[in-house]
């Protein structure tokens, strides 16, 4: 999966990475494991950047055969320090067979061909959807954390979102509407964990009210003519460096909606569910205390 794809895919879904993502094949639903034996597994190996955060954070450390070639870009790698010395895989079936870890995880956005060869070579695999709630991701904490032999690793990182979240509920009032504006005019759709936690904290999703109520692309004029109170933006949109990014520094989208009325969040936070939920969560909270409250 190219680095291109994960640039265009919406917060909290991207999975190494979805564009159809925050939207990513969620109707694969929360994992799907493979067949192999439940014992505790020795070598474990990631194809996934977001497998690999959830890997580094359940994981002991010398059991981690591999993880993909994303797992150290600071950029998009939560625990990309914790990633530092452990090798790298390029994300294909054939380096993966030759090493023959005890248990290899996987995306659903374009590994499902990979999951298929390695479970016909006798490998277990388990393959992880892109979160659409935080209960989804809560299901997934816990599954992977109990097939590595670590059930209190995942219960320790749930409690960190929960109460990440508890202290985030209830802090905006009077229900100002928020739109997630992504790169390229990409509207998340109602199913995501971001959305969630924006209705938590007290905001009501602007992109019904803009005729994307499943999601979607949404035009600049439409944008201006109806806007938000607020945007959640990623924090490097503040620059147009691509087509991608001139959108959101377009000047009549600032003068409808200003700097000072976007919420920022760096994309490290936001790409994958899991151990950087949490701590984006707490960013989202800080962003709200600066600019609204």
């Amino acid at each position: 999966m190219g680095t291109k794809e994960i640039e265009n895919a919406p917060m909290f879904h991207r999975s190494v990475i979805c564009r159809a993502a925050l939207v990513l094949l969620p109707c694969l639903g929360l994992f799907i494991a493979g067949a192999g034996a439940q014992t505790r597994p020795e070598r474990v190996a990631s194809l996934n950047l977001c497998t690999d955060q959830l890997l580094l954070a359940l994981a002991d450390r010398g059991r981690i055969s591999s993880l993909s070639r994303l797992a150290g870009d600071p950029s998009l790698s939560f625990l990309a320090d914790k990633a530092a010395g452990l090798p790298r895989n390029d994300g294909g079936a054939e380096a993966v067979l030759f090493a023959r870890p005890d248990l290899v995880l996987t995306g659903t956005y374009g590994q499902q061909e990979q999951g298929v060869l390695l479970r016909r070579q006798g490998l277990d695999v388990m393959t992880f959807a892109p979160w659409t709630s935080l209960e989804q991701g809560r299901s997934q904490i816990r599954a992977l954390a109990l097939r590595l032999g670590h059930p209190n690793r995942g219960e320790d990182l749930i409690a960190r979102i929960d109460g990440s979240l508890e202290r985030a509920r209830g802090m905006v009032s009077g229900q100002p509407s928020l739109l997630v504006y992504e790169r390229g005019g990409w509207v998340m759709g109602p199913r995501s964990p971001i959305g969630e936690v924006l209705v938590q904290m007290g905001f009501r999703l602007h992109q019904g009210a803009l005729g994307l109520t499943e999601g979607g692309v949404a035009r600049l004029e439409t944008i201006v003519t109806n806007p938000p109170d607020f945007m959640l933006v990623d924090e490097a949109s503040n620059q147009a460096v691509d087509n991608g990014t001139a959108l959101l520094a377009h000047p009549a989208l600032t003068e409808a909606v200003p700097r000072t009325r976007r919420l920022a969040l760096p994309a490290r936070l936001t790409i994958c569910g899991g151990p950087s939920t949490p701590a984006a969560i707490d960013a989202l909270s800080a962003e709200v205390q600066a600019k609204i409250r």
